[in-house]
């Protein structure tokens, strides 16, 4: 693999200086399969939503394992996506998240050519569109939806962090709340004071609802916006939060309660309130004990690498809905992830790529599935 370097860290660049932000993929997917066609791989095509796919035909094409990695990243055309190569790390704006992972995807069929690995199942390759924020994995459930093909398993692509190693995801819920003050509003009311102060209040309120230790439960505030400047009154405020929790009941449970919370402040403050739900994971996944999961950790041990067990709220959810087992890796070692100075090294890639390599091998012999 390291023989490949160049060609590798070449795919990197250039696929991660093309914005791709959340519904805007397509410059991306484009390169993608261009790169698919170049290995003359099957069915290069693109569909509805944007996904853009080829397949690698197997010996006997009895399976199928699907090798996903999503398009998009959290950076907008505004944002200069030149990207930065050193000696030992290259740095830009989604080189971890995720460049390096469909860089990968991209020069798979070159490295199993290089390598001479022949897999008897056909090999799916993809990049998934709409997947990050609001797009809510569209994508990819969009294409387990449609597809005529029967999926055995699936392995989603990371550029970061190497040792990552992801098969089960904890249920999630994404909401949005924002007050704005109507025209008609009474400014001589006790208490009106703008939209910033209403947004703090209900802040306030949803750090007070009591989450259980068991099952593990929390809330993550994302974001806050609002106001103009310092002589203004704010006449609109957003907040946007994430809830987690093992348990799908508890997630539905709190994000009830934000709800609840999020129109009594309006009834109080005379504000209008928008509540939004953009998205939603479900709990679920394979158990330690799944063969595909003690294989991916053996992989990972043979080769030096400390399995890091995480649950995931990315692509792995849309498998985990379809009931079929599947993981998500990652490549190498990053820091400043999802801000314009994020950084990858290059040295961990090549063991990275080994650890994907021996994990399709191990899918593709048979012995991930859970009769073995």
């Amino acid at each position: 693999v390291r023989s490949l370097k160049e060609i590798i860290l070449a795919n990197l660049v250039m696929l991660s200086e093309i914005p791709a932000p959340t519904f805007n993929e397509a410059a991306r997917m484009e390169f993608l399969l261009n790169r698919f066609h170049e290995m003359q791989l099957l069915n290069c095509s693109t569909d509805e939503v944007g996904n853009g796919l080829g397949i690698i035909p197997g010996e006997n094409g009895e399976r199928n394992i699907l090798i996903v990695g999503h398009l998009d990243t959290v950076f907008d055309e505004k944002v200069d996506h030149n990207i930065s190569v050193e000696p030992k790390r290259i740095s830009g704006p989604g080189v971890g998240d995720n460049g390096l992972g469909l860089a990968v995807i991209a020069t798979l069929p070159l490295i199993l050519q290089h390598l001479k690995i022949k897999p008897k199942s056909n090999i799916i390759l993809m990049g998934s569109a709409q997947s990050l924020g609001m797009g809510n994995i569209r994508g990819l459930r969009f294409f387990l939806d449609h597809t005529d093909l029967p999926i055995d398993a699936g392995i989603c692509v990371e550029g970061v962090k190497l040792g990552r190693i992801s098969y089960s995801s904890i249920g999630m819920m994404r909401c949005g709340i924002n007050f704005s003050v109507p025209e008609q509003y009474d400014w001589t009311r006790f208490g009106a004071v703008g939209a910033i102060v209403t947004i703090n209040d209900a802040i306030n309120r949803i750090l007070e609802i009591p989450l259980p230790k068991r099952p593990k439960s929390n809330i993550v505030l994302g974001s806050v916006h609002g106001g103009t400047g310092f002589n203004n009154i704010a006449t609109n405020a957003s907040l946007k939060f994430e809830i987690r929790s093992e348990s799908g009941r508890m997630v539905r449970n709190i994000g009830q309660k934000t709800e609840f919370i999020a129109h009594e402040v309006a009834s109080h403050s005379g504000a209008d309130v928008d509540f939004k739900i953009y998205a939603q994971r479900r709990p679920g996944g394979i158990a330690f004990s799944h063969p595909l999961a003690r294989n991916t950790r053996e992989i990972m041990r043979s080769l030096d690498i400390q399995p890091r067990i995480t649950p995931s709220t990315s692509e792995l959810s849309a498998f985990i809905d379809k009931k079929i087992p599947a993981v998500t890796l990652g490549i190498t070692d990053g820091e400043n992830l999802n801000q314009p100075t994020e950084t990858i090294e290059i040295e961990p890639i090549f063991k990275g790529i080994a650890q994907l390599l021996g994990l399709i091998m191990a899918i593709d012999g048979g012995y991930c599935d859970e009769s073995k």
